[in-house]
């Protein structure tokens, strides 16, 4: 499997990048310059297909550093490439780089209990899977940084791809994750807000309800399970921005990640 890298964006200046074909999944980091000992693992999303890692990764990466958050962007493998159990292999590869980032912490000045996620899309079901199963084994221990907890500090699933119940689900999740529709258990396995238990980490929650794509109900469904088991969650809906608006031109960009910092702030991935 070769990797491929395209540039979608035709704005002058504006880079929008994706890659696709990941045998081996990779981190970029990008350190904060006046870091504060937190950070964030961002996961691009692509409908399983793409990593669209400009707009949903370095361009989040370069605000939150701002911030003092150290971050870093995961290529992971995509369900469409072709794996033999294509559901597994994301979250496999989100626990993995947050053990890996706990194993790193003294080489980039981190605190390892202050790791946060967040994931957008199809990343974003690889976030809410983080946030509820962390501890479930997607793959077998590699060394010793498996030895480490995968629990994020906290969550921020935006626009997330979440249930993959037909009835709420985003249309591509099931062929993507099963290569049809989801059986019963499957859908009781795979569907993160079937999956919450007082042990979840803490959510942030970002959704347009114009999104066309990923329906709103994935992040009211994940909200309203988070509730009921008494885990603390921030919701914001926007009435316009679709779907996929990451940060960049147009879209609610300029509002949310700083409702994002502030929470960040209140659950103490920082000071």
């Amino acid at each position: 499997m070769t990797e491929v890298i395209e540039q979608t964006s035709t704005s002058p200046g504006y880079s929008s990048r994706r890659t696709k074909g990941i045998s081996k999944p990779y981190m970029i980091a990008f350190p904060a310059a006046q870091p504060n000992g937190s950070a964030m693992l961002i996961i691009p999303g692509g409908s399983f297909e793409w990593n669209y890692f400009d707009h949903e990764g370095a361009h989040i990466a370069n605000v939150l550093n701002r911030a003092g958050i150290t971050c870093f962007v995961l290529i992971y493998r995509l369900a469409r490439d072709g794996w033999a159990d294509p559901a597994v292999v994301g979250p496999a590869d989100a626990q993995r780089a947050m053990r890996v980032i706990r194993a790193n912490a003294p080489r980039f000045h981190l605190d390892p209990e202050r790791v946060g996620v967040m994931g957008f899309s199809a990343g974003g079901f690889l976030t809410t899977t983080l946030a509820t199963r962390h501890s479930t084994p997607f793959y077998k221990p590699v060394d010793a940084a498996d030895q480490l907890s995968a629990r994020p500090l906290l969550t921020a699933p935006i626009y997330p791809v979440q249930s993959v119940d037909p009835a709420y689900a985003y249309g591509e999740v099931a062929p993507s994750l099963f290569g049809g529709q989801p059986t019963a258990a499957q859908i009781r396995e795979w569907s993160p807000d079937l999956n919450v238990t007082p042990m979840a980490a803490p959510t942030f929650l970002v959704h347009a309800e114009d999104d066309n794509a990923v329906p709103v109900a994935n992040t009211m469904r994940l909200r309203d399970a988070m509730v009921a088991a008494k885990v603390t969650v921030e919701t914001h809906l926007f009435a316009r921005g679709g779907h996929g608006f990451g940060i960049g031109p147009g879209g609610p960009d300029g509002l949310w990640l700083p409702l994002f910092v502030n929470f960040a702030r209140q659950e103490k991935l920082f000071v």
